[in-house]
């Protein structure tokens, strides 16, 4: 006993490296450690995928994602796995499972969100490992990884080395399909999914992981025109077994591209689907079902039936809370493009993302495009209700009265009938039949059984006689005789009908709430009036810049100019006016006028009087220039000659950044030249159009000696720090902190200015890339569909030919295209070394590289700035 005690012990040895203590170690850190973990593991992976919910709607991605809830409530489950691997590898150094647990380490890393851990974990097993199945498993989560972190150089390093990798067995190179299928899912290349996952399928692990990727398969080819592998796929995603959800939509996909997409029977295929709604089978998919519907018959142009189908859709139930939101988004496209109805855009996508995650790309999408549409239902809505009430307010007492009575029954009216039409029929049974006989209604009610009737009948005893208190006559005659004389507002406030007998107008308001909210004193007209004007400029931007509708843009600015004929938007309100006529071949020359009579200082003036003015970075740079000078000649006291380079400089560059310097400048040269009155009233002027904080102070500050107590009184506490004008002094305008133009280059930096985006290819490679022109419209239409990027080519050179993009706002539109381009783009016959080689450029050294032809100047100045 004692000798199997001590052989026992020996055994137990982390460091004897002996067959006995090897086979201890081995069966003890496989099946107490290593296997327990792997299970514990592979249960939360499972319920990863139980928990995610397919959304068939849309491409399936390759892998199913991590929902970090899901791992935060199995902690506890990757915790304990986390000690079982760390036991195998501290107690059982010797065993041959070690480097198959720190594989494990790394799988907990990766489903914890422990992005580098998990990296060092499977480097470390492939360089250590050494079993080359576990170091293939290693390289190909090495490779999700990097795909997951968007390092496609690691990447593309692990596919080489992979792919010269011999004996990779079944299980890895399935996993190794699948990961590369991945990798091209993030890069948007179809064709590589659909190459890796066609490679996949043949090593799937059961038929019901082969039967998701042939539905995945399908779907691609759908998304690529080609039909028939579309149908075939689909059909082949049937087997295996599949959920219900998948086969129905595989089943109504195959019959899309096999026969619907191509009938000229429009009977046969409305009947199909509404067979398909019919089914009882398909009860929760009912949404889906009317939403195809919808798309089909938007194909077929009939833009009212799809809207109608869209609403059912919206209310149908549905298993894909996600549906819901594609609903809302589709009705809001078709608002946006077809009735150029921007509100209810807008409140379309606010109920598009009620359904959809916050973490979906699709939601980033949505709120980007919300971005203007907030502003524009904002203003839109803050003009309707501040115009009602500035109306109301001006409407006498008995009038306001009689209007809020009004609203208070047409809203009970409105509640009413609301809920008659969610009052179901009751089911005709024998007491209906036994009413019929008596010549009544047999789908009447009784009459306190009939919480509608009730309503009505309460809410026309009010109308008639008022709202009484429940009592008799001789109580009510003899209670007039102690009532006060006061006067009061006599109340047909539903108070008696919002109690618990009548919960449908619980929400209703009093008539003495509704008198409340009508403004009546000057102050508050004042503010509404103030926020209308607000309102009205900035619905006219709005329109002109992000929405380009002019029309209406033109209607909100004379309104504003009309209704307040001495706001301080005015100048620029002329300026917008006279851009928008001018572009739509109306009267701009109106404005002209206007602007040279009623503000001729104004740098919009300057701006429509020389229509033809330079701008752009040589235009900051020639106007500091000028000021420079006319500053130096006004501190050495030449005053006209000071107000002379300011005019000539404002005449030649009306809008830079240095036009409200100038503009000030120009009025403290009327306070040398010029009566107190007319330097008092500029300086006035210019604090309430300039948007400079500090130039504004300091105008302050140079108004305040002017000013009597009760006007200094009146100045915020904000505007009394004092600024020296020398902060007037001119710097310079091209310097940038953080980028440096080399000294010896001809471009400058303007990151503000329209940019254009360059491909450049020599004669040879320009021939043999063919379809370059169309796969960028192609990847335009794909990528940025409402950008209006417009493409074309043009030769440099003898030796080289260009392709264009543009326009891009500035250079971080600009960039953000050219990282895009850089990852996704890809176009047959066009060399590599034309992608790495592209640029993206302002339309002012534009014009200077056009001049020079020098493409290399211009990459080593790119690099410098933008790389």
């Amino acid at each position: 006993m004692a000798v199997v005690v001590f052989i026992f012990m020996g055994a137990c040895s982390s460091e004897r490296n002996t067959f006995t203590n090897r086979t201890f170690h081995n069966m003890t850190a496989h099946f107490n450690a290593y296997y327990l973990a792997d299970v514990k593991i592979k249960a939360v992976e499972n319920e990863v995928r139980a928990n995610y919910k397919e959304d068939f709607t849309q491409i399936l991605p390759v892998f199913i994602p991590i929902d970090s809830l899901t791992i935060e409530s199995n902690k506890a489950t990757l915790d304990s796995a986390r000690e079982l691997s760390s036991k195998a590898i501290d107690w059982h150094r010797i065993s041959k499972w070690v480097d198959d647990s720190y594989f494990l380490l790394g799988k907990i890393d990766y489903l914890q969100g422990q992005q580098d851990d998990a990296l060092n974990a499977f480097k470390y097993v492939n360089s250590m490992g050494k079993d080359k199945d576990l170091r293939h498993r290693a390289l190909i989560s090495l490779l999700r990884l990097y795909v997951d972190k968007r390092e496609y150089e690691n990447a593309n390093f692990t596919i080489d080395y992979l792919s010269k990798e011999t004996e990779i067995n079944d299980e890895n190179r399935f996993a190794l399909f699948k990961t590369l299928a991945y990798y091209y899912e993030t890069r948007a290349d179809q064709n590589g999914v659909i190459g890796a996952l066609d490679r996949a399928a043949p090593y799937a692990p059961d038929k019901k992981e082969e039967s998701r990727i042939n539905f995945i398969l399908a779907q691609n080819y759908q998304r690529a025109g080609l039909d028939a592998m579309a149908h075939d796929f689909y059909r082949r995603s049937l087997d295996g077994n599949p959920p219900y959800e998948q086969s129905f939509f595989a089943t109504l996909y195959a019959q899309q591209v096999a026969e619907l997409n191509a009938t000229k029977d429009l009977k046969r295929v409305r009947n199909y689907y509404d067979d398909l709604y019919k089914d009882p089978k398909n009860k929760d998919l009912k949404d889906v079902v009317v939403y195809e519907k919808a798309l089909f018959e938007q194909k077929q142009g009939d833009t009212p039936l799809t809207v109608d189908l869209l609403h059912q859709a919206a209310k149908e139930p549905g298993s894909n809370p996600r549906l819901k939101g594609y609903i809302y988004q589709k009705l809001a496209q078709i608002n946006f493009e077809e009735f150029k109805d921007f509100r209810a855009t807008k409140y379309y996508l606010d109920s598009a993302l009620t359904f959809i995650k916050e973490e979906d790309p699709v939601a980033t999408e949505i709120q980007e495009q919300k971005t203007t549409l907030d502003q524009y239902v904002f203003h839109v809505e803050r003009i309707q209700a501040n115009d009602s009430l500035v109306v109301i307010a001006a409407l006498s007492p008995e009038e306001q009265l009689a209007l809020a009575e009004e609203f208070i029954e047409r809203e009970a009216e409105r509640l009413v009938a609301e809920a008659r039409a969610k009052e179901q029929p009751k089911n005709s049974n024998i007491f209906n039949n036994l009413l019929a006989f008596s010549g009544k209604d047999p789908g009447a009610s009784f009459y306190f059984d009939n919480g509608v009737a009730m309503q009505q009948g309460a809410i026309e005893f009010n109308r008639v006689w008022g709202n009484r208190p429940l009592q008799d006559n001789w109580r009510r005659r003899a209670a007039t005789f102690q009532t006060s004389t006061q006067q009061e507002l006599p109340s047909t406030s539903p108070d008696s009908l919002s109690t618990a007998e009548n919960p449908i107008l619980a929400d209703l308001p009093t008539l003495e709430s509704l008198v409340s909210k009508i403004p009546n004193t000057p102050g508050q007209i004042a503010q509404l009036n103030a926020e209308l004007e607000e309102s009205y400029f900035e619905l006219g931007k709005l329109l002109y810049f992000d929405l380009e509708e002019i029309e209406p843009s033109i209607e909100n600015l004379e309104t504003l100019i009309q209704k307040y004929p001495n706001t301080i938007r005015k100048p620029e309100a002329y300026y917008l006016l006279y851009l928008s006529q001018k572009e739509s071949g109306g009267n701009y020359e109106q404005y002209v006028g206007r602007l040279n009579r009623e503000f001729p200082d104004s740098q919009y003036t300057y701006s429509v009087n020389n229509p033809d003015a330079a701008s752009g970075n040589l235009a900051a740079l020639a106007s500091s220039r000028g000021y420079e000078e006319a500053y130096k000649s006004y501190y050495e006291g030449a005053y006209p000659q000071a107000r002379q380079i300011v005019k000539s400089t404002l005449e030649a560059y009306p809008l830079t950044k240095n036009t409200e310097k100038l503009l000030l400048l120009d009025i403290m040269v009327t306070g040398k030249l010029e009566s107190r009155f007319r330097f008092k009233s500029r300086l006035e002027s210019y604090i309430e159009n300039t948007k400079d904080p500090e130039l504004v102070s300091l105008a302050r500050n140079m108004l305040r000696p002017m000013l009597s107590s009760e006007e200094l009184a009146a100045l915020a506490p904000k505007d009394s720090v004092a600024v020296d004008s020398t902060q007037l002094q001119a710097s310079p305008e091209v310097a940038n902190e953080e980028k440096v133009v080399p000294a010896d280059s001809p471009f400058k930096l303007n990151e503000s200015q329209t940019h254009i985006f360059v491909v450049a290819l020599s004669r040879s490679d320009a021939d043999a890339a063919k379809n370059l022109l169309s796969d960028l419209e192609n990847f335009h239409a794909a990528n940025y569909p409402n950008a209006r990027l417009r493409t074309g080519n043009m030769n440099m050179n003898a030796e080289n030919a260009i392709y264009i993009i543009s326009p891009f706002a500035n250079a971080e539109k600009a960039k953000e295209y050219y990282l895009k381009f850089s990852e996704e783009f890809e176009s047959e016959g066009m060399p590599e070394t034309a992608k790495s080689g592209a640029f993206f450029i302002s339309i002012e050294n534009f014009q200077t590289l056009n001049k020079s032809k020098n493409l290399e100047e211009y990459r080593t100045f790119f690099r410098t700035i933008y790389q």
